[in-house]
């Protein structure tokens, strides 16, 4: 019991200090959150809608150059597990980028495909116990490693003549090829669990010569499970997601106004119906800092819908 009590804050405590796929770009967050109940495989359609507003002046206020940018972003997902050990995971994403000027008039939008993601994990244990009152105590925890695929379509020489500032923002993918070491850790006892996961993103050099500074995410998340009759459960979850994205780079030289930390509060639900999955998830920001306070995000929002073969 006292290993179960370290474990789990030395993984609060990750979930809760560097972690970030902020600042737009339209590649999304890859936010995990709770999968949906599976045995073998699922696959399903996530939405994902986020919203930033970009040049802000050095006290964070609007100013005539302030742009409100809206990324809307419907994902194809899914995951198999491969005997008792392996499983991979992929999500391939179609983003809907928004720019509006200060006075609300859309200044410019595109859509397209993002950059794909595949992440494989390994299982490195789990185990099932009862506590000294006879509960049932479940523990399981992965390790996983992951690739970005560059096929979103990243265009720096459009976005300068569009807009002369930050054009490494508003894009439908990063240009580059990127890695990812993944953990997935989840602990229950009874319907009560505690679920964490965390993504360090390895970003390498893009055809520009641009390096997006690389980026820890991670979040944690209380659940309850409740059973609504014999094959109806759900699950209302309460956490927190923390991101941290270090600077962006160009020809080396680092680029001062890039990158920051947010700390979002998460609420939602996933309803489980036989082989049909459901999930809402709401996220307000409680405190941030990003690209030196030239950034404010807004709250985002998360849907799926899966379906377990």
């Amino acid at each position: 019991m006292k290993k179960l009590i370290i474990i789990t804050i030395i993984l609060l405590s990750v979930s809760i200090s560097k972690a970030c796929d902020i600042c737009g770009c339209g590649v999304g967050g890859y936010y995990i959150g709770l999968l949906p109940d599976f045995n073998k495989r699922f696959m399903g359609l996530r939405y994902q809608y986020s919203r930033l507003t970009t040049q802000l002046d050095i006290d964070g206020n609007h100013t005539a150059l302030s742009r409100d940018e809206k990324y809307n972003s419907m994902e194809l997902w899914g995951a198999w597990n491969i005997g008792d050990r392996w499983r991979i995971l992929g999500i391939i994403p179609y983003n809907f980028n928004e720019r509006y000027t200060n006075g609300s008039d859309l200044l410019q939008k595109k859509s397209g495909l993002g950059d794909i993601v595949l992440n494989s994990y390994y299982k490195l244990f789990e185990k099932m116990n009862t506590t000294s009152s006879n509960k049932l105590l479940v523990q399981t925890l992965w390790l996983g490693a992951g690739i970005k695929i560059p096929t979103g379509e990243y265009d720096v020489v459009e976005q300068q003549n569009t807009n002369g500032n930050s054009p490494n923002i508003f894009q439908l993918g990063t240009g580059s090829v990127d890695f990812m070491a993944n953990l997935m850790y989840d602990i229950r006892i009874q319907d009560f669990g505690i679920n964490t996961n965390a993504t360090y993103k390895f970003n390498s050099i893009n055809k520009d010569d641009y390096h997006y500074g690389n980026k820890l995410m991670a979040n944690t998340t209380f659940y309850y499970k409740i059973a609504l009759g014999a094959n109806m459960r759900i699950a209302p979850n309460l956490g927190i997601a923390y991101e941290n994205q270090q600077h962006d780079r160009t020809m080396g030289y680092k680029i001062e106004e890039t990158g920051g930390n947010i700390l979002n509060g998460t609420i939602g639900a996933e309803v489980n119906l036989n082989r049909v999955s459901f999930g809402v998830t709401y996220q307000n920001p409680l405190s941030q800092n990003l690209a030196q306070g030239r950034i404010k995000a807004d709250n985002k929002f998360l849907a799926h819908v899966s379906f377990s073969f």
